[in-house]
């Protein structure tokens, strides 16, 4: 491996490993910060409260809490949670494939129509041309809560589609996850897709401009084939710097289609640390969510300096 990709790619390690500690900090903080704590909706007797606070440690001040909080994070140990009484790592562990699954599902779905619509958009004109811009243009203003809500209206007046991704878990079968999985999958592929669309045809208009694909044409290449062959290879740059962004927002966004749609990942699971207010759960959801954004970002970047080396000299 070159050495100037490698330094690149340990400094973007070095920035995501801050990133997950700053968010899950900031997680930490702000659901202490919020009324009450994990025992204020228990019945429990003053006593009884005081000696539980004391036990799990609610009552110590916020830096000293944090301070242990974080010497056990070093060492990859978030704690135990206060809701479920197991290890933080084994909750997320549960759900995170779940989330991983429908993002990178989506992330899929959403390049398979958003890459060739854009295509088609950028280097032709007619009623194709017209049908995706339209599309695009609807799709790419309804954020994925509306998209989940529109989905499921559809899916309980049809009953085409299973609702409620809870489902997927009773069964071992692979073709009953995919039914389950259809619905959120859409519900966040479709806006991304629209994204693309509108990033792709753009970059594809810029390329068939460049004078290498003006030679290519000149010299008798078919448009066709100089769209695809050349001017998708030099529009892939924008697209592909895009994509940690793309892929923090599918994940971002994944959290309310989870809650929505009941799809069993780590949305609906820091939902219900937020309502227990679960603080270890809660940073763990967080560090967990920043991870994947972090993921995605170093992998854009690192895909990004593959493409073009200049890259790794400007950071």
């Amino acid at each position: 491996m070159h050495q100037g990709l490698l330094r690149f790619i340990v400094r973007r390690m070095l920035l995501a490993a801050l990133m997950v500690l700053l968010v899950s900090s900031a997680a930490l903080w702000l659901i202490r910060l919020a009324p009450g704590d994990h025992l204020t909706d228990f019945e429990l007797s003053p006593a009884v409260a005081a000696a539980e606070r004391e036990r799990l440690g609610l009552n110590r001040p916020f830096p000293v809490q944090y301070a242990a909080w974080l010497a056990r994070a070093i060492r990859l140990d978030l704690g135990e949670s206060l809701k479920y009484g197991r290890p933080v790592q084994e909750l997320i562990g549960d759900r995170a494939g779940n989330t991983a699954l429908l993002g990178l599902s989506a992330i899929l779905l959403a390049t398979l129509i958003g890459i060739p619509a854009g295509i088609l958009t950028g280097s032709t004109d007619g009623p194709p041309a017209w049908l995706a811009r339209g599309v695009s243009f609807a799709l790419v203003s309804i954020p994925p809560l509306v998209t989940s809500f529109v989905l499921l209206l559809i899916a309980a007046r049809t009953r085409w589609f299973p609702v409620g991704g809870l489902g997927a878990l009773a069964s071992d079968n692979p073709a009953d996850t995919a039914r389950y999985l259809l619905l959120p999958c859409l519900a966040l592929a479709l806006p991304t897709a629209a994204v693309l669309e509108r990033l792709q045809s753009a970059a594809i208009r810029d390329a068939l401009t460049d004078p290498s694909v003006r030679a290519a044409r000149a010299r008798g290449c078919s448009r066709a084939r100089v769209t695809w062959r050349h001017a998708l290879r030099l529009s892939l740059k924008p697209v592909i710097a895009l994509y940690g962004v793309l892929i923090g927002t599918i994940l971002s966004g994944s959290f309310v289609v989870e809650i929505v749609m009941s799809w069993p990942g780590l949305g609906a699971l820091m939902y219900e640390a937020l309502v227990a207010r679960d603080l270890y759960l809660v940073a763990g959801c967080a560090a967990a969510g920043a991870l994947f954004l972090a993921g995605g970002v170093v992998a854009a970047d690192i895909a990004l300096a593959m493409v073009d080396p200049r890259v790794t000299e400007q950071a």
